[in-house]
């Protein structure tokens, strides 16, 4: 494979090194830099979160329920989904983004690397625009530090964990981080063939990453569409799909939420006491870094949902999120379906979505909601689009005879 500088020319690196963000002034002031002694990994990390709460995060920490909190300093770089990268301390200082983990035999991989935090989730396509970034990050660090590709690991390949209802020993798949990570597309040759702790016989495989990772090799997907990519997968429980296989070891964390069909919330900790982790629902999905701040039940169950750093169009429409008949409507007061939006990666908070729909159909003097919708105009499914921006259900409306000129009115698809 050719290097990276057969890609981008040295103004394009240029350009990038100058458009790096200096973020270093938010570091959360508890956190004590020291430099590392030696640097032998580039570590790749999925947020699993929007831009805002990724940036808050690594920098300032993690606050939980129980009053515990962290000091912050949990990467190095972020990169957004568009691109723009952020340093949050400078590449020689250490900083505390692998936790428990080895590689090698080596214990504690954050005092021997780099963290380089992608924002988005390990069961979703990563952009083009932050392969191109980080490509170009990896190819500085590495001359930086003189290593080779064989250097540049995910956080899912070194994290390990304790013993817990899948395993009886320390095993591999503590966390699924950046598991969606094509090294191809980020410039990257070829790594490690096989988990050098699990030969040792340090480690119990996880089996899902051991095919991912060291298994028969599957052709290298050309485009960013869900589906092509084999580590792409879902945050939906299904027969195949565990709690463990979406969450690793943070299945029973209180930060994790789990999303029943009905609309229910049941954080991490209590699934066990209130469904048992062999009873969870199929179609229940799983929500990772909730913090303090479980999920509204209303965002989930209305048709009308709402874009945050929580809610991602991929975490709420899934693999539809580019179809025809995800409405998105923006807080500008402009609205597309999925297939015309090529920025979907970088839609404002509060943009609201409908998935599964057909429509506008505009209210008229002749055209009225009744003829539109039918029997159904009344119904919790049916949604109307009023002229001032605002996204309603028919089950909301008292007045239909007073909906204003202009109303549009969008039906299930099915």
């Amino acid at each position: 494979m050719p290097g990276k500088s057969f890609s981008y020319s040295q103004s394009d690196y240029r350009k990038f090194k100058s458009d790096i963000i200096d973020y270093q002034g938010h570091l959360n002031p508890k956190f004590k830099k020291k430099s590392r002694k030696k640097t032998r990994y580039i570590i790749v990390h999925t947020s699993e979160l929007g831009l805002s709460a990724t940036l808050r995060v690594v920098s300032e920490g993690k606050q939980f329920k129980n009053g515990r909190s962290t000091p912050g300093g949990h990467a190095n770089y972020v990169i957004a989904r568009n691109g723009v990268t952020y340093q949050i301390m400078d590449k020689q200082f250490r900083s505390d983004h692998a936790g428990l983990s080895m590689w090698n035999g080596q214990n504690d991989i954050s005092s021997v690397s780099l963290g380089i935090e992608l924002v988005g989730h390990h069961y979703a396509p990563l952009t083009s625009a932050q392969y191109r970034s980080v490509a170009m990050l990896i190819d500085m660090l590495q001359k930086a530090y003189g290593l080779d590709d064989k250097a540049v690991l995910t956080h899912s390949q070194v994290a390990y964990g304790r013993p817990n209802p899948w395993f009886n020993e320390n095993h591999r798949g503590r966390k699924r981080c950046a598991k969606n990570f094509n090294r191809s597309k980020a410039g990257v040759g070829l790594g490690w063939q096989y988990d050098p702790d699990i030969r040792a016989g340090r480690l119990m495989p996880d089996p899902q990453l051991a095919t991912l990772f060291y298994g028969k090799k599957t052709p290298i997907a050309t485009k960013d569409t869900p589906g092509e990519d084999p580590a792409l997968g879902s945050n939906v429980i299904s027969r195949q799909n565990t709690a463990w296989s979406i969450a690793g070891d943070e299945y029973n964390s209180p930060t994790t939420a789990y999303v029943l069909a009905d609309g229910r919330v049941v954080p991490g900790d209590q699934v066990e006491k209130k469904i048992g982790w062999d009873r969870i629902p199929a179609h229940t999905r799983v929500l990772l870094n909730q913090e303090n701040n479980q999920p509204r039940v209303a965002d989930l169950t209305s048709p009308v949902k709402i874009i945050s750093d929580n809610y991602t169009a991929w975490f709420l429409a899934g693999p539809a999120y580019r179809d025809k008949t995800t409405i998105y409507f923006l807080p500008s007061g402009k609205s597309a379906p999925g297939s015309r939006i090529s920025d979907w990666d970088d839609l404002p908070k509060q943009t609201k979505l409908i998935l599964g729909y057909r429509g506008p159909f505009n209210i008229t003097d002749i055209q009225t909601a009744f003829k539109i919708a039918g029997h159904h105009y009344k119904d919790g499914k049916t949604v109307y689009y009023l002229p001032r921006g605002e996204l309603i259900c028919g089950d909301q409306i008292t007045d239909f005879s007073n909906l204003p000129r202009g109303t549009q009115v969008y039906l299930p698809a099915i």
